[in-house]
């Protein structure tokens, strides 16, 4: 195994030419023979995104270093950031210069393990923020196109996470698995039950059982929306397991889809909860997407609150309530507005909507000591970024 500096053990295939020439683009093999019979060159690339984003640079420079020690020769990379610092839209992330050989096949993987990176960095860091007393879980891997994607956006959130917490946010705790839990200083993935648990066991409270025969020193997360009853299932659990509840290590974790409301509400008595306890949340609302997370079905905030003055009036108020479906930057916002009493928010929403957002850049700006870039990429030029500095745009 290749372990860069600072980073984790790379697998030699992966950065084998055998590997690297059948997942790139066949243009830049094309290119790498073309040069290679015509003369190399020494060369600098500029990589950017086109929208602002959390720099997250580690796996792809990692790898592109591995690359350089595995073929033997010298690739530098600048930096133009610190890890988790924020990047305005254009602005060169790094450059990169050595042989145009050596560096034309590496582009398409290099940009693969960048730009969604940095994206989903920039949307986790932007969910902390909007909830920053609410810790965050990283549940997104059973949405990602296999392990690569898997440890990259495991890696990704603990650096918007990081960077939300320079800022005095809770961000994220962990992870649901054991591969990426190390990006969060855990050995394991957070997590207790899926719905399938409960429909196995036949009832709530019994899934909680089974759960906490097998793993009685852990604490106890419930899923409490499979029978449409999230009050009645998650007192009946919390009088089941009173030390737990008085210990605070029990939740209930709401995760109604959108088809239905929680238990017991409607759209009148979802304004009604909300009227009791964030009266001017609603009336901030700018879109119909906004309203249905304040009243609408499925977990709003409306559907928070009452979760917690039903726990509350029972008798269970160190109970917590985790959150899950559908969370994202615009959700956390309204969430934040209303104010809702969430103590973990679950989410793999941070993996960004708009999967054309990642597509990370890179152009040649540097032929053999001399600046050059295709038209309308000039910004891209070492003097341009430099004088942009100077004057602080």
């Amino acid at each position: 195994m290749i372990r860069p500096l600072g980073g984790e053990p790379i697998d030699p295939q992966e950065v084998s030419d055998a590997h690297i020439r059948a997942r790139t683009d066949a243009y830049f093999n094309r290119t790498k023979a073309i040069v290679s019979k015509f003369g190399d060159t020494p060369v600098t690339y500029a990589v950017f995104l086109r929208r602002p984003v959390v720099f997250a640079p580690k796996m792809a420079v990692d790898w592109l270093r591995a690359v350089a020690e595995t073929r033997g020769v010298g690739i530098e990379v600048e930096m133009m950031h610190e890890e988790g610092d924020w990047v305005g839209a254009g602005d060169p992330l790094l450059y990169i210069t050595g042989s145009f050989v050596a560096l034309t096949d590496l582009e398409t993987i290099l940009l693969q393990k960048l730009g969604a990176a940095c994206v989903a960095a920039h949307n986790a860091y932007q969910m902390c923020l909007e909830l920053p007393e609410v810790a965050f879980l990283a549940m997104e891997a059973r949405h990602c196109a296999g392990a690569e994607m898997q440890d990259l956006m495991g890696y990704a959130a603990s650096v918007g996470s990081r960077a939300a917490q320079a800022e005095g946010a809770k961000g994220f705790i962990g992870n649901a698995t054991d591969r990426s839990a190390h990006w969060f200083g855990n050995e394991k993935g957070f997590g207790t039950m899926p719905h399938a648990l409960i429909g196995y066991a036949g009832s709530t409270v019994r899934a909680a059982e089974m759960f906490h025969e097998t793993f009685p020193n852990d604490g106890l997360t419930v899923l409490v929306d499979y029978f449409g009853r999230e009050v009645t299932d998650g007192l009946e659990v919390c009088r089941r397991f009173p030390g737990l509840a008085a210990e605070g290590r029990l939740s209930v974790r709401l995760d109604t889809h959108g088809g239905r409301f929680l238990e017991g509400l409607d759209p009148a008595e979802s304004y009604a909860v909300l009227e009791r306890h964030a009266p001017g949340a609603i009336r901030r609302y700018r879109s119909e997407t906004e309203l249905r997370h304040l009243v609408g079905t499925g977990v709003s905030a409306a559907a928070i609150w009452r979760m917690r003055e039903a726990l509350d009036e029972a008798g269970f108020p160190k109970v917590r309530i985790i959150a899950s479906s559908g969370f994202g930057v615009g959700k956390c916002r309204v969430m934040a507005q209303a104010k809702a009493p969430i103590d973990v928010v679950g989410t793999g929403s941070f993996i960004p909507d708009s999967w054309n957002e990642t597509y990370a850049t890179a152009d040649i700006v540097d032929y053999n000591g001399t600046g050059r870039v295709k038209l309308g990429r000039e910004f891209l030029l070492r003097h341009n970024v430099e004088r942009r500095n100077r004057h602080g745009n």
